[in-house]
């Protein structure tokens, strides 16, 4: 995406009308709002239209994301969210808010490493998903409840262990159903607390404008919310994790 872009770029134009309107409400005149909004817009647009000239940052070895699924779309969210704020830490004057800005821009890298992690369990969940035809379980259990029904003796006993045998799969499907379920609601929040974070930022830093200091216990606080992200992301990883490998563990395939 060219610098020209950029500058169009819907994102880039929020952040610049955000820190505009912030800086008009704690009392400057309007040409400094629009100058303080104006700041904001084109160094956005001129670091994101570098950022894209470099190749990924982010390491580590991940799952395969479907970039078409809805983990996918959270995923691009977060992405961004996490380039906005690695812009705005590296942007903002000197000072106490930009210094603690600058001590959470690992905390803010290392929540989108955890959300790719996750988002790459949501698609191992999905495609284990794919390979389960619940609709086919279904019309079986109900072939053999039926046959089971008029069935005695032997032919009970092998009903029994084939209605079993189907049971046990559709308890899978249901387990998987709900871990996938519980990564992308975690993946939803994890988005869009960072992004909620990134804007919180952009006022915090607007706001500094009149004073500097009296916004240093706001990072703090933001920098709360941000681990109590991170905890939240770790846990869920876990739990998802250890469902997917007892999944495997038990896959016949």
């Amino acid at each position: 995406m060219a610098l020209r872009d950029e500058l169009t770029e819907p994102w880039g134009l929020l952040l610049g009308a955000t820190a505009a309107g912030t800086a008009w409400a704690v009392g400057l005149p309007a040409a400094a709002a629009a100058g303080v909004g104006a700041v904001v817009w084109a160094t956005k647009a001129a670091t994101a239209a570098l950022e894209r000239r470099r190749p990924a940052r982010l390491t580590g070895r991940r799952l395969p994301v479907d970039a078409r699924a809805p983990e996918g779309f959270w995923l691009q969210r977060s992405d961004r969210a996490a380039t906005n704020f690695a812009e705005l830490a590296g942007s903002m004057t000197t000072g106490p808010l930009a210094e603690r800005v600058a001590m959470m821009q690992p905390q803010v890298a290392d929540t989108a490493r955890a959300l790719h992690r996750l988002a790459g369990q949501a698609t191992a969940a999905g495609r284990a998903l794919a390979r389960i035809d619940d609709q086919a379980l279904a019309a079986e259990t109900a072939r053999l409840q039926a046959a089971r029904a008029g069935a005695s003796g032997d032919i009970a006993v092998q009903l029994d262990r084939s209605l079993a045998s189907i049971r046990a799969q559709q308890e899978i499907h249901q387990r998987l159903v709900a871990v996938r379920n519980g990564i992308l609601a975690r993946l939803e929040s994890g988005t869009l607390g960072l992004e909620s974070l990134v804007t919180r930022v952009i006022e915090l830093s607007a706001m500094a404008v009149s004073g500097p200091d009296r916004e240093v216990g706001g990072i703090d606080q933001l920098g709360d919310e941000l681990e109590g992200i991170r905890q939240g992301l770790a846990e869920t990883e876990e739990v998802s994790r250890q469902a997917l490998n007892a999944y495997q563990r038990n896959d016949p395939a």
